[in-house]
């Protein structure tokens, strides 16, 4: 009988224990986090925190240039050859059909240098832009297993995009030299020139890579946008020529597109026959300013969007 009744008295304890309130009732899922120190998982920091995680990540992202760089074209037996052959080739292509057939060459000196380096600069904006695609939706597996600033996959794209042109840069000055161009101050202007276009690369990577992340066909649709670009932007013809009859607003437009802005830059700094003259006016501050523009508004539209990546 005693054992019954403590079992039935620590029975009715245990209950009564139970019952009591909890402290944490009544607390909104909101007051339970803070109470507790919760925090989402994956949740956008701040964008100076952003930022400063970003730089916290800069070997990882200048590895992971280098390692997609050496994997690029592991499978091709003539493996990197092919980021300065594909460019060349490209501009053997244009130099027939625009140079020979159509004669855009007609006014322009040294039309092959002046070709080349066109097809060279364009080229790291395109390639550069489609990495920025496929950024995010190319690397899901990475981006679900770790976490790490999503920024670091596009900007990391770019980055090996530039490393790959100052590759190609070893060709492209050689051709310049034989087409008989000779060294002189003005290409020390190459190096703040390729600075402001990698910036904007970067910047306009990052839009592409938030698009690309949630539109799946933008890859597919992307090479027919970049093409039309190419062809507005001067890489094979000289726009002041061919618009000196053209309304004034068309020679306006064609002159601020930021590709033919870097474009116009590189060839001032490495051929004698464009001068000054022949440039935009007020140039060098519109490459500063679609590099800061679309650099510093592709990065915070990046970075509103960073709760999404790898998600759903």
């Amino acid at each position: 009988m005693s054992t019954v009744s403590e079992t039935t008295h620590d029975g009715a304890v245990a209950v009564g224990a139970l019952a009591a309130p909890s402290a944490d009732e009544g607390l909104s899922p909101a007051q339970l986090a803070a109470k507790y120190g919760l925090t989402v998982s994956g949740a956008r920091p701040g964008l100076a925190e952003y930022t400063r995680q970003l730089w916290g990540r800069r070997h990882f992202i200048n590895e992971f240039a280098k390692a997609r760089t050496a994997a690029q074209y592991t499978q091709a037996r003539l493996g990197q050859l092919w980021q300065v052959m594909t460019p060349l080739l490209n501009a053997a292509v244009y130099y027939l059909i625009f140079g020979l057939l159509i004669g855009t060459s007609k006014g322009i000196d040294n039309f092959i240098a002046y070709l080349v380096t066109g097809i060279f600069i364009f080229t790291f904006t395109q390639n550069s832009v489609m990495a920025g695609v496929r950024a995010v939706a190319g690397n899901l597996g990475l981006i679900r297993a770790l976490h790490f600033p999503r920024a670091s996959m596009p900007v990391a794209l770019t980055l090996m995009q530039l490393q790959q042109l100052m590759m190609s840069m070893f060709v492209l000055i050689a051709i310049v030299l034989m087409t008989g161009e000779v060294p002189d101050a003005s290409w020390i202007l190459i190096i703040p020139a390729l600075i402001t276009q990698w910036i904007f690369n970067t910047g306009l990577a990052m839009i592409m890579a938030r698009l690309g992340s949630k539109m799946t066909d933008l890859a597919q649709l992307m090479p027919f946008i970049l093409r039309t670009w190419m062809y507005t932007s001067g890489v094979m013809y000289s726009i002041s020529n061919l618009t000196a009859h053209a309304p004034h607003y068309v020679r306006i437009l064609l002159d601020v597109n930021p590709a033919a802005v870097y474009i116009d830059l590189m060839r001032f700094a490495l051929i004698d026959s464009v001068t000054s003259a022949q440039l935009p006016p007020h140039i060098w501050a519109s490459a500063v300013g679609w590099a800061v523009l679309v650099g510093v508004g592709g990065y915070i539209y990046f970075w509103k969007a960073e709760e999404s990546y790898g998600r759903g």
